[in-house]
C-alpha cells in the first residue's frame, strides 16, 4: 500500500507493507524504480528525514525483488510430468486419488508449488512409451518420472526390448536436458528366475549408465499388501498410492531444490 502523508506544500508516498505490496510501487523506469518518483522534491528540507527513510525501503525493495533475483523465481512452480502406465494414470481410482494428484497436494503440504501433469495410460509397454514420449514433452516440464515396464513383465516381453526402448527414453530426455527420476520394476516371479533375473537387472544398469535418480522399485512396501492393493492384486488403492508419494517427496524435494533458478 502506498500512502500519502501531506509535509507542509508538499508530500511524500511511504510504501507501506513491504515485501507483499512491492508491486504496487507504481513508478518504474525502462525496468528501474526511480527514487524521484516516489518521493515529492521539496525546497525546504522539512522532507529530507522522510527520504532517508524511504530510500532505505526502496534499497531493500531492490535486493529482494531485483529482476532475475532467485527469490522471485523460486515461487514460480515446476512443472513435472509422471510418465507411464496404469500405475501413474489413476487405474481404478477417482482422479482425486491417482499419484498425480495425491503427489501434487502432498508437495504443496511440504511448501513446493508444483504442477503434477499425468502422462500415465493404461496398457502401456516401454515400446509405447517410448513411441508417444516427444509428444509428451511438448509442453517442457521442468522435471519427469519415468515408470514404465510393468506391462512387458506381466507379458512376458524379452528384457533386452524394454531395455532398448528404456535407455532411448533416458536417452531423449537427456539431450532435452530434464531431470529424470526413473522408477525401477521388477518382474512377476511366476516367469521363472532367469527371466527375473534379466529384467530386475536392466533398471539400475540404465539408472548408472544415464546418471539419473533411481528409484528401485515403484511399488516398494505396497506391490503383495492385500491392504494397499485393489481387488486385482495389481494396483494400489488409494492407501497404496500414499504409500508411494511419501516415499518418493523427499527425493523429488532434492530435484526441485536443485533446479536452476530460472526454472524452480
Amino acid at each position: 500500500m502506498i500512502v500519502e502523508e501531506p509535509q507542509g506544500a508538499h508530500h511524500i508516498r511511504v510504501i507501506d507493507g513491504f515485501p507483499g505490496d512491492a508491486a504496487a510501487v507504481p513508478a518504474a523506469k525502462g525496468g528501474k524504480i526511480i527514487p524521484s518518483d516516489l518521493i515529492a522534491r521539496s525546497g525546504d528540507g522539512k522532507t529530507r528525514a522522510g527520504r532517508r527513510a524511504v530510500l532505505a525501503v526502496l534499497a531493500a525493495a531492490v535486493l529482494l525483488f531485483g529482476a532475475g533475483s532467485p527469490t522471485a523465481r523460486a515461487a514460480e512452480p515446476v512443472t513435472i510430468l509422471a510418465f507411464g502406465d496404469s500405475l501413474i494414470s489413476g487405474y481404478g481410482l477417482p482422479e482425486t486419488d491417482g499419484f498425480p494428484a495425491q503427489l501434487q497436494r502432498a508437495l504443496a503440504a511440504a511448501g513446493v508449488a508444483a504442477r503434477v501433469a499425468n502422462a500415465g495410460v493404461a496398457g502401456d509397454t516401454s515400446a509405447g512409451g517410448l513411441a508417444r514420449l516427444d509428444w509428451a514433452l511438448g509442453d517442457g516440464p521442468d522435471l519427469v518420472i519415468l515408470e514404465l515396464g510393468a506391462n512387458d513383465g506381466l507379458r512376458g516381453l524379452d528384457p533386452a526390448a524394454t531395455e532398448r526402448n528404456l535407455d532411448a527414453m533416458l536417452a531423449l530426455l537427456a539431450a532435452k536436458k530434464i531431470p529424470v527420476l526413473f522408477a525401477g520394476m521388477r518382474a512377476p516371479r511366476n516367469l521363472g528366475a532367469d527371466y527375473a533375473a534379466q529384467f530386475d537387472a536392466l533398471y539400475p544398469r540404465l539408472a548408472g549408465k544415464h546418471r539419473v535418480r533411481f528409484d528401485p522399485f515403484f511399488l516398494e512396501g505396497v506391490a503383495t499388501n492385500p491392504a494397499l492393493n485393489q481387488a486385482d492384486g495389481i494396483h494400489p488403492n488409494a492407501a497404496g498410492v500414499a504409500k508411494i508419494v511419501e516415499r518418493l517427496v523427499p527425493t523429488l524435494r532434492a530435484m526441485i531444490d536443485a533446479l536452476p533458478a530460472a526454472q524452480g
